[in-house]
């Protein structure tokens, strides 16, 4: 790896966020191609068979551990699984993160009931975007980087798309007549 490669890689390791490229360019003082440095890291990193990878996540890159440790991991911080949402909080997630910006009548008139967002707002995974211009001003509400994270998704376009989420459900309810 060459000097660059191992800047990037302490940058990474102690960064608390995604590590952004403008934040890389000012610690080095240079301009760089941030994404082949990554997939060079990367290739590094499995060649030499490191617990750890590099994911494009929010935006940003951030140094994870990869899928086969997180046993270890777990009985580390003697997790039984990961946090969980409530069903009913993870579908108003899904209404904000597949029709945002959106307000909480809308996706009260979706779910067919009386929403709360104090849960999504305290986990940020959700913030207020601001105020639509109508009748009341409704707060508007949008996903955060942190959903990002918590989804180990790079960006929104990450998300499954409508067909396959269908095509999912129908698999599933398939299987359920099958059984």
């Amino acid at each position: 790896m060459h000097h660059a490669h191992k800047v990037v890689l302490a940058l990474l390791l102690s960064a608390e966020k995604p590590l952004k490229k403008d934040q890389v360019e000012l610690s080095l003082e240079e301009e760089l191609d941030l994404e082949t440095i990554v997939s060079e890291i990367n290739q590094y990193l499995a060649e030499t068979e490191m617990p750890i990878e590099v994911q494009n996540i929010a935006d940003g890159y951030k140094v994870v551990t990869r899928p086969k440790y997180e046993p270890y991991i777990d009985r580390l911080f003697q997790k039984n699984s990961k946090p969980k949402l409530s069903q009913a909080a993870l579908e108003t997630l899904s209404i904000v993160a597949y029709t945002q910006p959106t307000t909480k009548s809308e996706i009260d008139s979706i779910r067919g009931v009386n929403t709360s967002m104090k849960t999504l707002l305290s986990k940020n995974l959700v913030e207020v975007k601001g105020r639509l211009d109508a009748p009341g001003k409704p707060l508007l509400y949008r996903t955060t980087d942190y959903f990002l994270e918590y989804f180990g998704l790079a960006s929104l376009d990450d998300l499954p798309k409508m067909k396959e989420i269908e095509e999912m459900l129908e698999d599933k309810e398939e299987q359920t007549q099958d059984q």
